[in-house]
């Protein structure tokens, strides 16, 4: 028997589906799949929270100085011609940044090899926002779930599906 649904799909298939269903559960808290899929795709979530409740306070902040260049008031850069050349104009700005220890870096990388890079689409196409998807595991979801012990999803049967009859769950964060 084995230890996963294959879910009438090869392996690529599968695995490219069920990275899109759980990068979709992370962004959104909550999904619309069929009975078997949920059950699958709630034990990826599940592993992903655990990791990131386990090491979100794994580091340590640290001040650095960084050059940024100097921006007008539209948002553009600031260039001065300089031996017939223009060039950028940048200062330097002091900034807390959080280091990740090593158990924590080794985390990230094991939840970014599971999750598809996700953006949000406003109106427009440029109003397009990448989203940082283990920064919302570790600052949002991670501090939600510190005292819980597991469970951290829930699955809500909605009926049957008009054309197969497949049974269609909700699958959400708690």
């Amino acid at each position: 028997m084995a230890g996963y649904r294959k879910l009438g799909r090869t392996s690529s298939q599968r695995k490219a589906m069920l990275r899109s269903l759980t990068t979709a559960m992370i962004v959104n808290g909550k999904i619309v799949t069929t009975e078997a899929r949920a059950k699958e795709v709630r034990k990826e979530v599940e592993h992903l929270i655990a990791l990131a409740v386990k090491e979100k306070d794994n580091f340590e902040t640290v001040t650095v100085k960084a050059k940024v260049a100097r921006k007008d008031k539209d948002g553009k850069r600031v260039k001065e011609v300089v031996d017939g050349k223009k060039v950028t104009i940048f200062d330097e700005v002091e900034k807390t940044i959080k280091k990740d220890m090593p158990s924590r870096l080794h985390v990230r990388r094991q939840i970014l090899r599971v999750l598809y890079p996700a953006s949000t689409i406003g109106q427009r196409k440029k109003d397009k926002k990448e989203i940082d998807l283990v920064a919302k595991l570790f600052d949002e979801i991670a501090p939600k779930y510190a005292e819980r012990k597991g469970g951290y999803t829930r699955i809500v049967k909605i009926g049957q599906r008009k054309g197969d009859a497949a049974m269609e769950v909700l699958l959400e964060l708690v």
